[in-house]
């Protein structure tokens, strides 16, 4: 016990660095996705191509690529450089942007086309159509998907490690390393839990309140 609470203030300072990556891709990847979707069902075939080779690239290579790819490729190539923080919160947003683009068509597709034309017929403007009946709706049908979503972010946010990022689980890394023990490691999977167990609370009560709506 005493030697958990000796490296408990590197490890909670590791989480601190944990949960803002989790924060700032949420707060990005959310909008963006939307936008996204909303892109994929454009008339302009162009921006449907352009949205669609970036979705299949997002999802087809793997995050742990995409991080050093953008961290040190970027560099490399002399395109941009970017400090480290930034480049994993970029990263993370392209990447869940694309996994909640997805989501978000399939819940604009589950709208009836009627809905759409009843909107028309009641004078209302595309954009309260949307915000008014469709949103609404949409929102409550991809909350569990969402949900799943944002649990993976929980883990997935311990790859930022390979760019040398402070995290949870570097900490833990530097801690098992030191002191030959694997106690770190347990503390660690003992935090990322607690943060998947809120996670999950915190999403399963917002589903719960949009139940309301039928």
């Amino acid at each position: 016990m005493e030697y958990m609470l000796t490296i408990l203030p590197s490890m909670l300072s590791g989480l601190k660095m944990t949960v803002g990556v989790f924060l700032l891709t949420l707060v990005g990847a959310l909008p963006l996705g939307m936008i996204v979707s909303m892109a994929l069902r454009s008339d302009i075939y162009l921006l449907r191509w352009l949205t669609n080779g970036y979705i299949w690239i997002m999802r087809g290579t793997p995050l742990l690529l995409q991080i050093v790819f953008v961290y040190y490729g970027l560099s490399i190539a002399h395109i941009a450089t970017l400090p480290r923080f930034e480049a994993a919160v970029f990263t993370f947003i392209l990447n869940y942007a694309a996994y909640f683009a997805e989501i978000f068509r399939g819940g604009l597709q589950s709208v009836p086309d009627g809905q759409y034309d009843g909107a028309k017929v009641l004078g209302f403007t595309q954009w309260q159509t949307m915000r008014k009946i469709v949103l609404p709706q949409v929102v409550k049908i991809v909350m569990p998907s969402v949900g799943n979503e944002v649990v993976n972010l929980v883990k997935d946010s311990s790859l930022i490690y390979v760019i040398g990022l402070a995290d949870l689980m570097r900490a833990g890394n530097i801690a098992a390393a030191r002191d030959v023990t694997l106690v770190p490691y347990l503390m660690v999977g003992a935090l990322y839990l607690v943060l998947t167990i809120v996670a999950t609370v915190v999403m399963r009560g917002i589903e719960t309140k949009l139940n309301y709506y039928k």
